[in-house]
């Protein structure tokens, strides 16, 4: 679908001012009402939010009905961007996510942590780093003009990936035995975030171009979707800045150093990927995806390791929240920046 032009109106072209206005708002409220940020807290199943998988879900589905069988059957016969998002997701980023940790919060800022901030703070960027994403990637692919086939086929091989890398690289990276992979969390994600809009986008898109047309459907359904999904996205912000972004204002040293850990790595890993799919000669809509998924990472997964290993009190799982609060804003960074870079791909 990257060829189409995805029309988001008012909510796509200043959506800098509208995220901006939603994360004010969301601390705002979480501030005013701390009620509110207890009552989310309790809203869970698997480490899983309740309020934040429902947005999930309205942000995914109206992208998935937008997605043919035939981009999907596409980008399984292309190797080249599968080949190069699992060599960025496991051979990279755990990785380079390790060494920034240990720069920034071990070296750099080490003068104001103490060594046990050090450690659990290291040890949830870690974590972080080696959980890929596989939900919110949909939405930054789209929203910059990716292939949407090749989006979620990443996102469901990712999910798979998950089961074998993830507590082998997570052990070695923070030398703690013992690490297990939270199954209940993955498969309960993959559920909402994939396969449940996915069967219902499909059924939605075969049974409208039935009745409508085809071009009704692109004429008509598709720019209303593409602003359903841009909207739920601004009212995931407000619930998520509700729910945890309290700790900016408690903690506003302690999460800044944590931030550029997690926003240098970020960047990194995002401008190696763009930068070898260039080298590889691949087309602007595989590249960028490519490029994004590398970027950010499974929060869910992420927060429910730390959770365990070290206790929902720990720094550890700090640092996986201030992950999520971090990963939003520089991803709608990114989708800015990919769309500038777009127009220097040959066509």
């Amino acid at each position: 679908m990257p060829e189409k032009e995805r029309k988001l109106g008012i909510w796509g072209k200043y959506l800098t001012l509208w995220v901006a206005l939603c994360i004010g708002a969301g601390i705002g409220l979480g501030r005013l009402f701390p009620e509110l940020s207890d009552l989310l807290a309790k809203l869970e199943v698997a480490n899983i939010s309740i309020p934040i998988a429902i947005l999930l879900f309205a942000m995914i589905y109206p992208i998935m009905v937008q997605i043919s069988w035939e981009e999907i059957k596409k980008a399984l016969k292309s190797p080249k961007p599968i080949g190069l998002t699992l060599f960025a997701n496991w051979a990279v980023k755990p990785f380079t996510m390790a060494l920034f940790a240990w720069l920034f919060l071990g070296v750099i800022f080490k003068d104001f942590l103490n060594p046990e901030q050090i450690e659990q703070y290291r040890a949830g960027t870690i974590l972080l780093g080696v959980a890929p994403c596989t939900a919110m990637v949909l939405v930054w692919s789209y929203l910059a003009k990716g292939n949407m086939g090749h989006t979620l086929v990443m996102t469901a091989i990712n999910s798979l990936s998950m089961v074998v890398f993830y507590a082998p690289l997570a052990v070695l990276l923070l030398g703690i035995s013992g690490i297990s992979v939270p199954w209940d969390t993955i498969i309960l994600s993959v559920a909402i975030y994939i396969i449940t809009p996915l069967i219902a986008g499909y059924f939605t898109r075969k049974w409208t171009i039935q009745k409508k047309g085809i071009d009704w459907f692109e004429s008509k359904l598709e720019p209303s979707l593409g602003k359903v999904s841009v909207v739920a996205l601004l009212i995931t912000l407000i619930v998520l800045f509700t729910y945890q972004g309290h700790i900016i204002v408690e903690l506003p040293a302690i999460i800044g150093m944590i931030t550029v850990a997690i926003m240098v790595n970020i960047l990194t890993v995002f401008g190696i990927t763009y930068f070898t799919a260039r080298i590889m000669k691949l087309s602007y809509a595989d590249a960028i995806p490519a490029a994004i998924i590398a970027g950010s990472n499974h929060f869910e997964v992420a927060i429910a390791v730390a959770t365990t290993l070290f206790g929902v009190a720990s720094g550890a799982a700090l640092a996986t929240v201030v992950g999520v609060l971090t990963e939003v804003p520089i991803m709608l960074l990114l989708v800015w920046i990919s769309l500038l870079v777009q127009k220097t791909f040959p066509k």
